[in-house]
């Protein structure tokens, strides 16, 4: 095997530990509709029970204002998709901790919802939005020990967030390269996937 196909198919890569706060990383070849090249930060994980994540990367065709009629701010706002469940209920991280009051830390520097009053104040006071705070449409969720099995399969690596406050910038197929990239010379193999092999 020559060092092109050993980057390519190594199946043999680092595990690293699921837990709140760390970062699902689709593998190449996920081609479900909202996972594909898809980067989930998990919320809620314990082994063996249910789960659930944010996808971070997917973009929707709505606007903060096309669902939130009391936004005032003229900044078009996007809404991303969180993942297939609860589509019709809204999820935000943020970075501003306290400032959001009931908000629910992740990770150091990385929060989740809150009082959702505080949070309209603090969007339409024209406060940054970009790298701060992020809005979601539905969650990404996992059954009893169903991620388990899909972690031995390898459909996610796992890996760690290193930098909060650019977890919330970029998007789309851009994002999940990136966070490749972040994981070092073992994955460098997945950056030369095409997004679909039959265009191989």
């Amino acid at each position: 095997m020559n060092k092109i196909d050993s980057l390519l198919f190594n199946i043999d890569l680092p595990k690293g530990v699921p837990c709140r706060g760390a970062l699902l990383v689709a593998e190449p070849f996920l081609k479900e509709k909202y996972f594909n090249h898809a980067v989930i930060c998990l919320i809620d994980y314990e082994i063996g029970e249910t789960s659930m994540g944010i996808v971070m990367n997917k973009m929707t065709n709505y606007t903060l204002s096309d669902l939130i009629s009391t936004v005032t701010r003229k900044e078009p706002i996007p809404i991303y998709c969180g993942g297939p469940m609860s589509c019709d209920r809204l999820y935000f991280i943020h970075t501003l901790g306290d400032i959001i009051p009931g908000a629910r830390c992740i990770c150091p520097g990385l929060y989740i919802g809150g009082d959702f009053d505080s949070m309209l104040d603090y969007v339409n006071s024209d406060y940054p939005v970009e790298g701060t705070i992020r809005f979601y449409l539905g969650y990404s969720g996992w059954g009893i020990g169903q991620l388990d099995e899909e972690l031995k399969d390898n459909v996610w690596a796992v890996t760690s967030i290193t930098d909060a406050d650019s977890l919330l910038l970029g998007a789309e197929d851009g994002y999940w390269h990136g966070q490749v990239r972040s994981m070092g010379n073992n994955y460098k193999g997945w950056l030369y996937h095409p997004q679909n092999p039959r265009l191989n």
